[in-house]
């Protein structure tokens, strides 16, 4: 595929921005997208501004803020505090309909730079319950984009079985490691790097690393 382009949607984050590299090598073209949606951190865009500015990747960024009106929650509104759902239930960071919308306009924009590829970083291994980030949903909605568009655009999940151990992993293959733990932003607190060690996704990102570093060493 390295005579192809691709699209990947860039949050800035650990997980997108190991898809980000991995698209690097995998394609001879790359530009990345990255949605603004009114999430709880306006330091997410800039901290994607920086990764694909570094990186020498064309960035394009998106005004998703009626997703803030239509479905507002933890990732949205500063004042409701980040909490794990109950008795199975999905936890108040899930915003309804957001990887719908996202890869949606993903692909209309990915068709109108002549890019076939589409690459994100969603996976049901180690993720938060969240039904918009399983392979079903994904498969069903890149066949609904083809049919949609009479094109044939394919929509690359690298993460989708792997656990956070093996994302890290991922990232050490492609000689991004130490980039992803020093300059991405998964934090719900905001903070970069290592993060606030408090939050979900703090947690979940550390265990991953600590496990990964346990058996590289």
């Amino acid at each position: 595929m390295q005579n192809e382009k691709a699209l990947v949607v860039f949050s800035g984050g650990q997980d997108s921005t190991t898809c980000l590299f991995w698209a690097i090598k995998t394609f001879k073209e790359v530009e990345a997208v990255t949605f603004n949606y009114g999430q709880r951190h306006a330091l997410e865009i800039d901290c994607a501004k920086s990764i694909a500015n570094e990186l020498g990747i064309r960035h394009h960024i998106l005004d998703m803020s009626l997703l803030n009106q239509l479905a507002p929650g933890a990732l949205t509104r500063d004042e409701i505090p980040v909490e794990d759902g109950e008795d199975g239930g999905l936890p108040n960071t899930f915003v309804p309909g957001r990887n719908l919308l996202f890869l949606s306009f993903a692909a209309i924009l990915a068709r109108g730079r002549g890019a076939r590829h589409i690459v994100t970083g969603v996976c049901e291994t180690d993720f938060s319950g969240y039904p918009d980030c399983r392979d079903n949903f994904v498969k069903s909605l890149n066949v609904s984009i083809n049919l949609s568009m009479d094109e044939n655009m394919v929509i690359h999940t690298p993460l989708m079985w792997l656990d956070k151990k093996e994302t890290w992993a991922l990232a050490d293959s492609l000689g991004a490691l130490g980039f992803v733990r020093e300059k991405t932003l998964t934090c719900y607190n905001g903070v970069i790097a290592e993060g606030c060690g408090e939050c979900p996704a703090c947690r979940l990102r550390k265990k991953g690393l600590d496990e990964y570093l346990a058996i590289k060493s």
